[in-house]
């Protein structure tokens, strides 16, 4: 722990926005200042880096949220969340992920990237309820992983993820059947014990997509498993389908000897993926196309920037960011990567670091040693998870006081006994040190 003191930060990335001059690019949008509420009524992921992307009809939005939230100021609410805080007492956990502004991330009980929230579900069975600051397949994945009595509950209903949702269940299941016609009946099993391939779903993914893979012998990964999860398939399969982020998939196998010539890519909006035949039954891992908006934008001339103006610079970025980046950067991680590989830094070091902008703000303000900087220099923050706001806390948890669970989620019974299969090899698959 670093015992200089810890520098003070402004409590989100819209008080940044607030605080530049309007130049062209000096940040993804200016929308990003505004409250969420201002976009819960409209189709879209919000403002922020996945604007562009084109969310599913029938998409959850949010209700209108009552006046006296989104008119209160910042003290207010945090008031009214630390008093419903302390009612509620182990009657609720709150799980934040490391994406989420400062503000809401305070009042978590933990603090993760996916994976260790997936576990952290599991660590509190006797609360009454879990307010997951995060997206929606996160809360789908800790109402998949809690006890049934246990209500879990998202904040705010539009807090999607744009990378979720380009690997829809009707696609995926068109794409298996697909494959069986190149690939033969894809449950035989050949003379090493194998069958022709294993699905693998990012935890990015809907709990639709999760029990898909847990029906059919398949696993679900997140970015701190990946390699394990990819060995555990390999065992088990000729060859993997991976999706729905195909630069996780891309960089992991490639860390792993894949050669990039036999993982073609399956775009769900062509014939047989856009491939051949021939690509399909010489591939040895199949790409979805999909990516993560607020990663794709880091580039290697960002990275080459970064090295000509501190040198000695140590670059570390997500596995998400595309292959170029991966290849240009000097380390690639998980989130939690990043914060242990900077905890543990035993002299000052400057990082330029390739993930989410609240995150990095947050480890330059816990890590006042060291310089630690975002790659791009452009505000642009996780579109979905920025609409997890204070007001929606401090209203879910008022709520859960007054005797009333609003915003459950809940994973029907169907899906969901095959995807706690999935999720418990996820969980089984351990990362190595």
């Amino acid at each position: 722990m670093p015992t200089s003191p810890v520098r003070t930060i402004d409590p989100s990335v819209d008080h940044l926005i607030r605080s530049i001059t309007s130049t062209a690019d000096a940040t993804c949008t200016t929308d990003l200042a505004a409250s969420p509420w201002t976009f819960d009524a409209l189709p879209g992921y919000g403002p922020g880096s996945s604007m562009g992307d084109v969310i599913p009809t029938g998409a959850p939005r949010q209700g209108e949220l009552p006046a006296e939230y989104r008119t209160a100021d910042e003290h207010d609410l945090d008031e009214r969340i630390r008093a419903a805080r302390r009612t509620l007492g182990d009657r609720v956990v709150v799980l934040g992920h490391f994406y989420q502004r400062e503000e809401v991330v305070r009042h978590a009980d933990y603090v993760g990237d996916s994976f260790q929230l997936a576990g952290a579900a599991l660590e509190r069975p006797d609360a009454e309820a879990i307010v997951f600051c995060g997206v929606h397949f996160m809360a789908e994945t800790a109402d998949l992983l809690s006890a049934p009595d246990q209500a879990v509950i998202l904040p705010n209903l539009a807090a999607g993820c744009s990378m979720a949702d380009m690997a829809d269940i009707d696609q995926v299941e068109d794409c298996w059947d697909q494959l069986a016609d190149v690939l033969g009946p894809l449950d035989v099993i050949d003379e090493s014990g194998r069958v022709p391939v294993i699905p693998v779903t990012y935890m990015n993914s809907s709990a639709a997509i999760k029990g898909f893979v847990g029906r059919h012998g398949g696993i679900v990964c997140t970015s701190s498993n990946a390699q394990t999860v990819l060995e555990w398939a390999f065992e088990r399969g000729q060859r993997v389908l991976f999706f729905p982020d195909q630069h996780l998939g891309r960089n992991t196998a490639k860390a792993m000897g894949v050669p990039l010539e036999r993982m073609p890519m399956w775009n769900p909006r062509r014939p047989l993926g856009g491939s051949t035949e021939t690509d399909l039954i010489d591939s040895r891992v199949i790409l979805w196309h999909g990516f993560c908006s607020v990663h794709r934008r880091f580039t290697v001339a960002q990275i080459d920037q970064a090295r000509a103006e501190h040198p000695g610079v140590r670059v570390i970025v997500h596995p998400e960011c595309p292959m170029e980046v991966v290849d240009a950067a000097d380390e690639a991680g998980s989130t939690d990567y990043i914060r242990r590989a900077i905890a543990s830094a035993t002299r000052p070091t400057t990082f330029a670091i390739g993930t989410e902008i609240n995150l990095v703000r947050r480890l330059a303000a816990q890590f006042p040693q060291h310089e630690i900087f975002c790659l791009d220099p452009v505000v642009c923050p996780c579109s979905t998870m920025y609409r997890i706001h204070p007001g929606y806390l401090a209203w879910v948890l008022e709520e859960l006081v007054a005797g009333r669970t609003p915003n459950r989620i809940r994973v029907e019974s169907a899906v969901a006994d095959p995807a706690r299969v999935a999720l418990e090899r996820m969980l089984a698959a351990k990362p190595r040190a």
